[in-house]
């Protein structure tokens, strides 16, 4: 789950995380009283749930009350087109008037899971304010990194030597300790499964400040956070995936034709996988689950379908929890409620799997069935094309 910029930064202050003053606005009319309590100059900044805001024109300088006006009113109510959105770009309907600090130099801060070391690693580097993925492509050297011990938690020597590694002046380790060990306890208490600070920054006068914060929740941990549900901004999502969280279904949309519906995250990843081997695009991720039962099925079929760009769908089940006949009994029953109008490919194995490829043969619906992965993916493009 993601969240705001400023959302992001309430939250990192509670822990002790220095951030600039700041007052979020949804109309022009309240940015008067905004540049009064924080004063000039200020930076009027566009709330949406992606990066590369600068660029396109979501993030400016202010040094008057009427500049600060018009960028407001420009803002809010744009359609926002950055490197993460996509060619649609997000619709602004917040924006953040923050205090302009005197900048000395910029750094970054990160926290994230690293799965391969099965550790959180903090992050730093001096190539503060650039996009992170191209310090990451082309500079990884100056990436620096520290494992942490989960028994003992970020070691004051870990973040002592991360802030001389980017090259903090020594006056300012002493806060740059305390600022990383706030972050990493927030991380941790949040629940989080990523924190940016990018840029983290040293001010003229030796401060350091999360100038922008980029916070993740991990999903799976949504049930010992009910207070986040406040937090979550629905326009920022895309409607197929509100509609699928209400099921329980893992479902991601995507850009190509050939819908998915698939039991299992790693079966639905091969499944995309082998789609595009076989020339295809696949139009969403979806994942039904390990107990799909007839009515989530249905629900899944509904949403998929939903998406005016599913030219054809491809059903590859695999029955292990699950039976292969149950499901079929739900593809079934969900094609005759629903009225498919697509040519859809079935693909099973596993648990009563004759019985349930006998369910889909005398449907009368014309499902094409395959044979294997490659077989049904190879039919499934060529129906789509």
């Amino acid at each position: 789950m993601k969240i705001h910029e400023y959302q992001g930064k309430q939250l990192l202050a509670k822990y002790g995380v220095t951030v600039p003053r700041s007052v979020v606005v949804n109309h022009e009319e309240q940015v008067r009283a905004a540049v009064e309590q924080l004063g000039l100059p200020v930076v009027v900044k566009a709330q949406i749930h992606a990066g590369g805001r600068g660029k396109g024109g979501g993030v400016k300088l202010a040094r008057t009350l009427d500049d600060a006006i018009d960028m407001a009113r420009t803002m809010i109510g744009m359609t926002l087109v950055t490197h993460q959105t996509g060619p649609e770009g997000r619709e602004v309907r917040t924006v953040l008037i923050e205090e302009a600090l005197k900048i000395k130099q910029e750094f970054y801060l990160g926290i994230v899971l690293d799965r391969a070391i099965s550790r959180l690693v903090f992050m730093a580097s001096a190539a503060g304010g650039m996009e992170i993925e191209e310090v990451a492509a082309h500079e990884p050297e100056k990436i620096l990194k520290e494992a942490i011990d989960p028994a003992v938690g970020l070691q004051a020597f870990q973040a002592r030597k991360l802030a001389f590694g980017i090259g903090l002046p020594k006056e300012v380790v002493g806060k740059a300790v305390k600022f990383m060990t706030a972050l990493y306890r927030a991380y941790v208490d949040l629940d989080a499964s990523l924190v940016e600070i990018n840029p983290f920054l040293l001010t003229e006068d030796g401060e350091l400040y999360a100038l922008d914060a980029k916070l993740n929740f991990d999903d799976n941990a949504l049930f010992r956070h009910k207070e986040y549900a406040e937090l979550r901004d629905l326009n920022e999502e895309d409607p197929l995936e509100i509609e699928a969280s209400k099921y329980d279904l893992n479902y991601i949309k995507l850009d190509g034709n050939i819908g998915c519906m698939v039991n299992g995250a790693g079966l639905a990843m091969a499944t995309m996988d082998i789609i595009k081997l076989a020339g295809g695009e696949p139009a969403n991720f979806l994942d039904v689950g390990g107990g799909a039962s007839e009515e989530r099925v249905e629900n899944a079929f509904r949403i998929l379908l939903s998406d005016k760009n599913v030219k054809a769908v491809l059903i590859n089940i695999f029955g292990g929890i699950v039976r292969t006949d149950m499901v079929a009994s739900g593809v079934v029953a969900a094609a005759r409620n629903i009225g498919i109008k697509v040519p859809v490919v079935v693909r099973l194995e596993g648990t009563n799997v004759e019985k349930g490829r006998e369910v889909i043969e005398q449907s009368g619906l014309g499902f094409v069935t395959a044979s294997g992965m490659k077989d049904a993916a190879e039919k499934v493009v060529a129906l789509a094309s």
